[in-house]
C-alpha cells in the first residue's frame, strides 16, 4: 500500500491524512508552511524550455498547511467500525478472542433500544456470537464483562487508527507523543 502524507494546521495539530495528489495540489497553492520526515514520493513534472531538464518535487511525509481556511479541528472523530476494530486490536471485548474484520460486529454496552447512544465511549468491537449472546440486555443481565473499557481516541490516535497499515516511522514518532498517556498502545 501506498504511504499517506501527514496533514497538520501551522501549529503542528494533526488534521487528515492526504494522498500525494492532494499533497502537490497544496504545494503548488503556496499553501505548505513548513514539513517533517523524510520523503514519501518524488513527482515528476515537465521539461524546462531552458535546460531540457524535467522538474520533480520531493514530497514529504508531514506538511504543516497555512491559508484563509483550515480544517476544524475534529473533537470527537467519525466512529466507523474500521477504527472502533482497530482500537480494539481486532479483538471481541466479551470473549477477548481475535477476528478479522468480517468476523466482528459493533456492540452497544448500553443498548440502544434502551436509551444508549452510538459513540466511542458507549461501543465495542464484538465477535457476532457474543454479540447475538448479549442482545438488547445489559451486561449485568446476560452475566458478561467487558475486557476493557470503551473510550474515544484523540484526533492523534485515530488518525493512527485509520491508517495503521502504512503509516511510517517519522508519522507514528509525530504523532506518538500526542497520545494519551492513560492507554496502552501497541
Amino acid at each position: 500500500m501506498e504511504a499517506r502524507i501527514l496533514r497538520l494546521n501551522t501549529a503542528g495539530q494533526p488534521i487528515e491524512w492526504l494522498h500525494w495528489q492532494e499533497a502537490v495540489c497544496l504545494y503548488v497553492r503556496d499553501l505548505v508552511a513548513w514539513s517533517l520526515g523524510g520523503f514519501v514520493r518524488r513527482v515528476h513534472g515537465g521539461h524546462s524550455r531552458l535546460t531540457g531538464l524535467q522538474t520533480y518535487m520531493d514530497l514529504p511525509a508531514i506538511i504543516a498547511c497555512g491559508g484563509n481556511r483550515l480544517a476544524r479541528m475534529r473533537l470527537i472523530p467519525p466512529l466507523t467500525n474500521a477504527a472502533l476494530f482497530a482500537r480494539d486490536h481486532y479483538q471481541c471485548l466479551y470473549c477477548g478472542r481475535s477476528f478479522t474484520y468480517g468476523q466482528l460486529s459493533r456492540d452497544h454496552v448500553h443498548p440502544l433500544s434502551r436509551g444508549g447512544k452510538d459513540k466511542w465511549n458507549n461501543v465495542v468491537a464484538a465477535c457476532k456470537r457474543c454479540n447475538q449472546h448479549k442482545g438488547n440486555r445489559l451486561l449485568t443481565e446476560v452475566n458478561m464483562e467487558l475486557l476493557a473499557l470503551p473510550f474515544c481516541p484523540n484526533t492523534a490516535e485515530y488518525l493512527a487508527l485509520i491508517n495503521s497499515d502504512r503509516i511510517r516511522g517519522d508519522q507514528m514518532e509525530f504523532l506518538r507523543p500526542q497520545f494519551s498517556t492513560r492507554r496502552n498502545w501497541q
